[in-house]
């Protein structure tokens, strides 16, 4: 991929004859790559594209072998996602809404240190409407997950859309379902954890369970087990609130904090010798590659109604290659 150029700076293109009759904004995202087209179309509606000494404002304009095209991109502000061609994993796609399967390590949204790789700079660049009800930090994020846990996520394409996801959300009438990897093992099959959860009275990265504090607010999850190893446990987590690491706080206060979550288990990677029982205690250090470098979380599925139909819908996402292998070598365990 071709380096951003310096903003601001006029960029000068030749049409090839393999480009003859190609349309302008098309033309421009063939040779600017690092831009999406939406952008691009952007650039051109703003009347800073000149072919051959003619401001052109439409992106339709077609153009001929030999002219010579020059454009100014202006710098974008550093708040707004600037969109890379980042590979996305689109579970579902229509008019109005978008099921991806996020990646482990993208963080959703711009924030203080985390301005590229983001899962919005990547909407932004393969798609060309997104909600703008979020402002212009998040376009079309409804709702997120943290940067280390995967799974899907439903993204609005239109501000209608959007009003109706979000109430969804704000009604607790989305079913979610997720599936974590946790450090020990429970005595009971499932259970209901209710704890409010407010901010950490210390740590400003962190939430915990605060009971009759001003930031606290109730909290409800609903776990099961679905296969106990030797010393640790699959879990299928149900919550029926979305407050700020709600699962894994509720996990860590009920004892069985979740794998690899550096924040609340001390820990973020795990080798195969420490999941079979050969290497250090999982509350200390270990030597080896790691099987899993990143909190064993994973939004599993996600069920609602389509915005616009009304219809039920449900989009699941397989667990990913990292989760299944710390499974693998854990069923290689003796079951007791």
């Amino acid at each position: 991929m071709a380096p951003d150029p310096p903003a601001s700076e006029s960029v000068s293109l030749v049409v090839g004859p393999e480009d003859n009759g190609t349309r302008l904004d098309a033309f421009l995202a063939g040779k600017l790559p690092q831009y999406s087209r939406v952008h691009l179309r952007r650039v051109i509606n703003a009347g800073a594209v000149d072919v051959e000494g003619r401001r052109r404002t439409k992106a339709s304009h077609r153009l001929t072998g030999g002219q010579q095209v020059r454009l100014v991109l202006p710098e974008l502000p550093r708040e707004t996602p600037q969109p890379e061609e980042l590979p996305l994993d689109i579970v579902f796609e229509d008019a109005h809404l978008i099921a991806v399967n996020k990646a482990a390590g993208m963080v959703v949204h711009p924030a203080k240190g985390h301005w590229a790789g983001t899962l919005t700079s990547a909407l932004a660049f393969h798609f060309e409407t997104l909600s703008s009800v979020g402002g212009p930090t998040r376009p079309g994020i409804v709702h997120r997950l943290d940067r280390e846990t995967s799974g899907i996520m439903v993204v609005a394409k239109t501000d209608q859309a959007h009003y109706k996801l979000a109430a969804q959300f704000e009604q607790r009438t989305v079913q979610k379902e997720y599936l974590a990897i946790v450090l020990g093992v429970p005595d009971r099959d499932r259970d209901i954890i209710e704890q409010p959860i407010g901010i950490h009275p210390y740590s400003r990265e962190k939430m915990a369970i605060r009971k009759d504090h001003g930031s606290s607010r109730d909290a409800k999850t609903f776990f099961e087990v679905v296969e106990r190893f030797g010393g640790f446990a699959l879990m299928r987590l149900l919550p029926k609130t979305g407050r700020t690491h709600q699962l894994r706080v509720h996990l860590t206060h009920l004892g069985y904090p979740i794998l690899c979550d550096r924040l609340y288990g001390g820990r973020s990677r795990v080798t195969r010798s420490e999941l079979l029982g050969d290497g250090p205690d999982m509350r200390g250090g270990g030597e080896g590659d790691a099987v899993l470098s990143r909190q064993a979380l994973h939004a599993h599925r996600l069920s609602l109604q389509h915005p616009i139909s009304g219809d039920p819908i449900s989009f699941t996402a397989p667990l990913p290659p990292d989760i299944q292998a710390a499974l693998t070598v854990l069923r290689s365990l003796p079951r007791g």
